[in-house]
């Protein structure tokens, strides 16, 4: 663990802000010492959000960095597709996709280690070839990149909102329009930092569904995303009264069999190779679990 210790010369700028542009962490890294109550000021700790004044006394504790070895994992890998830039996979349900603290195998990376050897360095040890995740209980489609090329070509298509990701869920009650866009500001959480949470303090999330299919107690939809916020779809279907069904982080757990998390897939991934600049989409079936809920849910309705 080291100890820095600065003395603000700025007014009116953010604590991680600051700390990213006087030491050597970036600012997520000073969010993350925040959260930890690592980071304090004039003696006290605050949040990342905290405001300084000149001549406030600014400390933060950093730990030190484990030494980390990611190791291969001989690991099935459902492959959609795959080159020499991007390979594309579909994720199995409970499979997380990156190592972290207490998470070091069985993860995504690890079975992409042991396929593909190479894998882009942008995002570090812990997650090589990663540019965009889904939840671990999430399936679907997901595209990790070979080299670092690639790995900007298609960070830069998400953050454009070019590369398009749309999902199936099945949601708790019956929803009344065919289509619907819920427009809610995203955020942590203050009573649980481990959820998300729709506030005004939020970063602009946009989704958009269509209902594919009704049943007596739930509704079968389709999803596209605009944004893409933490667990977005999950605390927005919350939010208009319509959980993901089997979502017990914000919802209740399926009442009609085990799924063993949300139901919820990443069905189709749309993006433009970044070597051919040519559009490929891409899309993942139903995993049996849910075929078989849907199965018992028309049953329902047709009782």
């Amino acid at each position: 663990m080291s100890r820095e210790l600065f003395t603000s010369e700025e007014d009116g700028v953010r604590v991680d802000k600051y700390l990213s542009t006087v030491s050597s962490i970036s600012r997520t890294r000073a969010q993350q010492l925040c959260e930890l109550g690592l980071v304090k000021v004039n003696g006290q700790p605050v949040k990342s959000a905290y405001k300084l004044e000149v001549d406030d006394v600014v400390e933060a504790e950093i730990p030190d960095d484990e030494p980390l070895a990611i190791e291969p994992g001989s690991i099935p890998l459902d492959i959609l597709y795959e080159d020499s830039d991007v390979i594309v996979i579909n994720k199995p349900k409970g499979m997380v996709v990156h190592p972290a603290p207490g998470v070091y195998t069985g993860t995504l990376v690890n079975a992409l280690l042991y396929h593909c050897r190479d894998l882009s360095g942008i995002n570090g040890v812990l997650r090589p070839g990663i540019v965009h995740r889904i939840d671990k209980d999430t399936t679907g489609c997901l595209v990790a990149c070979k080299n670092d090329f690639a790995h900007r070509a298609i960070a830069l298509q998400l953050q454009d909102k070019t590369c398009h990701r749309e999902y199936k869920a099945v949601v708790e009650g019956v929803l009344r329009d065919d289509d619907g866009l819920i427009d809610a500001p995203i955020g942590r959480d203050a009573r649980d930092r481990q959820k998300m949470t729709v506030t005004e303090k939020g970063r602009e999330a946009r989704t958009r569904f269509h209902v594919l299919e009704r049943y007596a107690h739930a509704s079968f939809i389709q999803c596209a995303l605009d944004t893409g916020r933490t667990h977005q779809i999950r605390v927005h279907m919350k939010f208009i009264g319509h959980p993901v069904m089997g979502d017990e982080k914000y919802g209740h757990a399926c009442r009609y069999m085990d799924t063993q998390g949300q139901v919820l897939h990443a069905y189709r991934l749309t993006f433009v190779h970044p070597r051919t600049g040519k559009e490929m989409t891409f899309e993942a079936p139903l995993p049996d679990y849910f075929e078989k809920l849907l199965t018992i849910l028309r049953g329902e309705t047709e009782a």
